[in-house]
């Protein structure tokens, strides 16, 4: 098994345009608007992607056929990271959460007609959507088999009943992917599909906005309430009781994205308080020459460069077309952990202006501390991996 930690040509030149476009143009509007978009305010998600065409830094992971610029794993892991180094810079290249995943889910399971309606104008930035799958307790979460939503045959389609709650971006969505149970009951290990739902569907509302700790997801989450809401066989995505299969198609690449985007974040917290540690004089000292800060800067150096360590493995293994579940779910766990602690170490290096707002890391902070949870929480993703591991263990012992 070769790897090679060399970064494609092509790829390095859209990540350098991409880190200008970021410091020229994302970060300003980001100051501007506090990271807070949750309202979502549509002119200057217009603006940003407007701005990012003009740069040539627009949708890096959709196919050239849908307006893209066809990026491989390795190759968006590159430039992920670099619009990430801004709150606002994912939304500016189209390419956040949850519109990122549900491109390629689309580009991967949508028929050529579905692409047509769906696919083209979320790639082109015309249209946003939402991925309805989590719902309140005792229904989805992190066992997405307790789902509860239902989907019951009618003439020509189908009717969806269920409520769903901290759906991302729903708010101001053109459509959902909506994950609901087409046999079997809350618990089993299959039958749930994936229906496209139009926003204007009667069928489909928004009960609320949830308030939560983040502030820079586009449309913020919401609940979502699906009551006889009936769509056509054509909204079906792929196949009948297939949606869970489907549904890692999205997870093990969206979970990759996060960490690029989110790597992104800390290195920008670790500029701050390396910038921070040089002009800042304490005990007759800069910070930086202080023992204790060294190793606060130490340490985050060593979880960023670990981070992008494991993060590229398995996105070399997903563009070698291999599952890579463990090491999607060991980059998950990992990355969401020390980007953590890579912005609490900032903070702390920066003392009270930290935690101020006259610089960004108060509001980087709010922002990941939820990615511990977004796209399986650790404990999960951990009870995966152990499992994983004992599996093999007990094969490799079978064969002897």
């Amino acid at each position: 098994m070769s790897i090679s930690f060399e970064i494609d040509e092509r790829a390095a030149v859209i990540a350098r345009r991409t880190a200008q476009f970021v410091r020229d143009v994302a970060i300003p509007e980001e100051q501007a608007c506090d990271g807070n978009i949750h309202a979502g305010p549509e002119p200057l998600r217009r603006r940003l992607q407007d701005a990012a065409r003009a740069a040539e830094v627009f949708a890096p992971h959709v196919g050239a056929e849908w307006g893209g610029l066809g990026l491989d794993m390795c190759g968006q892991a590159v430039v992920f990271e670099e619009a990430g180094y801004s709150l606002l810079g994912p939304l500016a290249l189209n390419c956040a959460a949850p519109d990122e995943g549900n491109m390629h889910l689309l580009e991967v399971v949508a028929t050529d007609e579905q692409k047509e309606q769906f696919l083209r104008p979320l790639a082109a930035g015309e249209a946003r959507s939402c991925f309805a799958m989590t719902e309140p307790a005792p229904g989805a979460g992190s066992d997405p088999r307790a789902l509860a939503t239902t989907a019951t045959r009618i003439d020509g389609g189908w009717r969806i009943d269920g409520r769903k709650w901290f759906i991302s971006g729903a708010d101001g969505a053109g459509f959902a992917i909506c994950m609901a149970r087409t046999s079997g009951a809350a618990g089993d290990a299959g039958g749930a599909t994936m229906f496209l739902v139009r926003a204007d569907n009667p069928g489909m509302k928004i009960v609320r906005n949830i308030d939560t700790l983040d502030q820079g997801l586009f449309g913020g989450h919401s609940e979502v309430v699906f009551e006889n809401c009936e769509v056509a066989d054509s909204a079906v995505l792929g196949e009948v009781d297939k949606g869970f299969a489907y549904a890692q198609v999205r997870l093990g690449p969206a979970r990759m994205t996060h960490c690029m985007r989110w790597l992104g974040v800390a290195r920008r917290a670790q500029d701050i308080a390396l910038e921070r540690a040089a002009d800042r004089s304490a005990f007759g000292r800069p910070l930086a020459e202080l023992g204790m800060v060294q190793q606060l800067l130490a340490d985050s150096e060593i979880d960023i460069e670990t981070s992008r360590a494991v993060l590229w493995r398995a996105c070399w293994e997903l563009d070698q077309g291999r599952s890579a579940a463990q090491h999607t779910s060991i980059a998950k766990t990992y990355v969401s952990e020390a980007v953590n602690r890579v912005v609490d170490r900032a903070v702390q290096v920066c003392g009270a202006l930290g935690i101020s707002g006259d610089a960004p890391l108060s509001r980087l902070y709010r922002e990941v501390r939820p990615f511990r949870i977004y796209d399986g929480p650790s404990e999960t993703h951990r009870w995966a991996i152990a499992k994983r591991a004992v599996r093999v263990a007990r094969e490799r012992r079978a064969e002897r």
